[in-house]
C-alpha cells in the first residue's frame, strides 16, 4: 500500500517542520537572529493511465488521466531576512544595523565571517571586537585616554580625547551586501560565510545606497514572531497526527485483508 510510504514522508517532513520552528523559538532573544522557514515540494508520480494519450482509434484523448503522488520532500529551508526590532542598551559599543548590511569580521582562519550582531566590545588593545574577540574590519582601535566614544549613523567613529576640544575621527565601520541573503553559510555564534550561492560580497559604508545605517547604543533583536511560531508548531503538530492516522488506517485495511478466509 502506498499510503504507508506517503504517510511516512508526511510525518518526516512535519519532524523536520517542528525542528526549525523549535530552532526559531530556542533563538527569540538572539541578537540579530533570523527566523527560518522549511519549504516543501511533493514527490514523483506514478501515470497509471497517462495524460493525453488515445482513448479509442478515433483520436480520442484522455482528459486528465490517473497520477498517484509518492508523498513530500524538503526543498530548502532558507532564511527570512526581514529587519528585526531594535532596543536600546545605553552601551557605547552596542550598534544595531537599520536597513541592509553585515558587519564584516574576521575569524581565526583568515576568513571574512558576516554578522547582524552588533554587540561590540574592545580587545585588550583597544580594537574593536566581537564578543568572542573577532575583529571587526576593518579594523578600529579606540585610543586608551579616549574619554568618550560616538559612532554616527554613516557608521564614522569619533573619540574625544582628555584634555583635547575637537573630536578626533578613528575610523569607518563597513558594511557588506549581497546579492542573495539567503544562501549566506551559517556556522554557529551569529556568524556566517559567504557561498556560491549568496554571491560575492559588496563592500561600502552605512547610508551609502543600497546599505543601512547604524544606530549606537541599540541592538537589533531577532525577527522571529512567537505567536506564529506557535500557530506553525500547532499546525506542524496537527499535520503529523494526521500523517499518523493515516498509517494507522492503512494498517487497519491490511489487517482486514489478511484476515479474510
Amino acid at each position: 500500500m502506498r499510503s504507508l510510504g506517503i504517510a511516512a514522508t508526511g510525518m518526516l517532513a512535519q519532524q523536520l517542520n517542528v525542528e526549525v520552528i523549535s530552532n526559531n523559538i530556542a533563538n527569540m532573544n538572539t541578537t540579530g537572529f533570523k527566523r527560518q522557514r522549511p519549504e516543501f515540494q511533493d514527490l514523483l508520480y506514478q501515470s497509471q493511465r497517462r495524460i493525453g494519450s488515445a482513448s479509442s482509434d478515433t483520436g480520442t484523448i484522455v482528459p486528465s488521466g490517473i497520477q498517484m503522488g509518492l508523498g513530500v520532500r524538503t526543498a530548502s529551508v532558507y532564511r527570512i531576512t526581514e529587519q528585526g526590532t531594535v532596543t536600546g542598551t545605553n552601551n557605547t559599543f552596542d550598534v544595531a544595523l537599520q536597513g541592509k548590511g553585515w558587519f564584516r569580521i574576521e575569524l581565526p582562519t583568515g576568513e571574512d565571517g558576516y554578522t547582524r550582531d552588533g554587540a561590540f566590545q574592545l580587545s585588550p588593545d583597544g580594537q574593536i571586537v566581537t564578543a568572542d574577540g573577532f575583529l571587526v574590519q576593518p579594523g578600529i582601535t579606540i585610543p586608551q585616554d579616549a574619554v568618550e566614544v560616538s559612532i554616527n549613523p554613516s557608521g564614522e567613529v569619533e573619540v574625544k580625547i582628555a584634555g583635547q576640544v575637537a573630536v578626533q575621527n578613528v575610523g569607518q565601520l563597513e558594511l557588506t551586501n549581497f546579492p542573495n541573503e539567503a544562501g549566506l553559510e551559517a556556522i554557529g555564534q551569529n556568524l556566517f560565510l559567504e557561498t556560491p550561492s549568496s554571491g560575492a560580497p559588496i563592500i561600502g559604508n552605512p547610508g551609502q545606497e543600497g546599505f543601512g545605517t547604524v544606530l549606537q547604543g541599540f541592538l537589533e533583536v531577532s525577527n522571529v514572531n512567537s505567536v506564529s511560531e506557535i500557530t506553525n508548531l500547532i499546525t506542524a503538530q496537527r499535520a503529523y497526527e494526521m500523517n499518523s492516522k493515516v498509517i494507522t488506517t492503512s494498517d487497519e485495511m491490511m489487517a482486514t485483508v489478511s484476515q479474510m478466509r
